[in-house]
């Protein structure tokens, strides 16, 4: 009887400690800095359609041989639409290429989105059965990746980027990954 005392009282103090530890290790880790088996490795095989002429195969030979921005977006995709004037901006600003990869969407949406939006890719992949993404590791969109001038996955950022993640997250590593600082490009406008 004194036992079973013992278990009740014991029982929710410990379930406590329990859910503490627990929320503790969830709230600690970033939901924007996930892990990817990716890092240090190539880019994907992959054998993949130009969004913009659908007859051109893009394969990972035709990637840029600098570092670039690799980036994963749909049109259905609400974060993305808030992304997309940054990479305008970006692309404009500073010498990085930004491939765009555009994920699970017919052809036509995604050529929508960039007529009407602006198109800051230097190429845009279509992706429509989500295949290399999958090989990418994609949770969902938008994803973005550095790759560097050899096609190794250096970085990967899930979320929107913008002003405050550009400065405080992609500019530093593709400040490192390059060696030196990456000043913007002097607008001529």
């Amino acid at each position: 009887m004194v036992n079973k005392k013992i278990v009740l009282a014991v029982a929710p103090i410990i379930t406590f400690i329990g859910l503490v530890v627990f929320f503790w290790f969830a709230l600690d880790n970033d939901p924007q800095k996930l892990n990817s088996n990716l890092i240090d490795k190539p880019v994907p095989e992959f054998a993949l359609p130009s969004l913009q002429n659908p007859e051109v195969v893009y394969t990972e030979k035709d990637l840029p041989k600098e570092l670039f921005l690799l980036n994963v977006w749909g049109s259905w995709c609400g974060p993305c639409h808030i992304e997309h004037p940054y990479l305008m901006k970006y692309s404009k600003q500073y010498s990085v290429p930004i491939v765009g990869v555009n994920y699970k969407e017919k052809v036509i949406d995604g050529l929508k989105f960039i007529e009407e939006k602006g198109n800051p890719y230097s190429m845009v992949i279509s992706d429509s059965d989500g295949q290399f993404a999958i090989d990418l590791g994609v949770y969902g969109a938008p994803e973005t990746y550095i790759i560097d001038d050899t096609g190794t996955v250096r970085f990967r950022y899930v979320g929107v980027i913008d002003d405050r993640s550009w400065h405080k997250k992609i500019l530093p590593v593709i400040e490192h990954v390059l060696g030196k600082t990456l000043k913007p490009i002097e607008s001529t406008e």
